[in-house]
């Protein structure tokens, strides 16, 4: 381990937390600016009632990402985009989807949120100002 690196730790995470914020919002917007789309788009994935399903993935990202964004709530936030991106995986797979130009996006940001619901979001944080550390 490179100890000098240790110092950086805590900006690691901010940096992971911000950019996969950003990641988010940029796909979470577009679903829930136009929820008829986005229910038509979760009917024909097969995810049947897509006006619920579709609803329920753009609160949960657009919500999830502005409290990832925020660092507030970050390890349950993490935790309950994790479990959404878990299904999209699983999903990708049935439907034999290869890793490039296929899954690889929804891999990493699957991993990311992991270590963020793992770790949380350390110093810089309203998780940190308001000692919300709850894992």
């Amino acid at each position: 381990m490179v100890q000098i690196l240790l110092v950086y730790n805590d900006w690691a995470l901010l940096i992971l937390r911000l950019v996969l914020a950003l990641i988010l919002i940029a796909h979470g917007w577009p679903k829930i600016k136009n929820l008829e789309k986005t229910a038509q788009n979760f009917n024909a994935m097969g995810f049947r009632p897509g006006r619920f399903w579709g609803a329920l993935v753009a609160f949960v990202e657009s919500i999830g990402s502005l409290l990832l964004l925020l660092g507030l709530l970050t390890q349950v936030a993490a935790l309950i985009l994790a479990l959404e991106f878990v299904v999209i995986m699983l999903w990708r797979l049935k439907t034999k989807q290869k890793l490039v130009l296929g899954y690889e996006l929804d891999l990493i940001i699957l991993a990311a949120l992991l270590v963020l619901a793992s770790i949380g979001s350390e110093l810089y944080s309203l998780d940190n100002y308001f000692g919300l550390y709850l894992f």
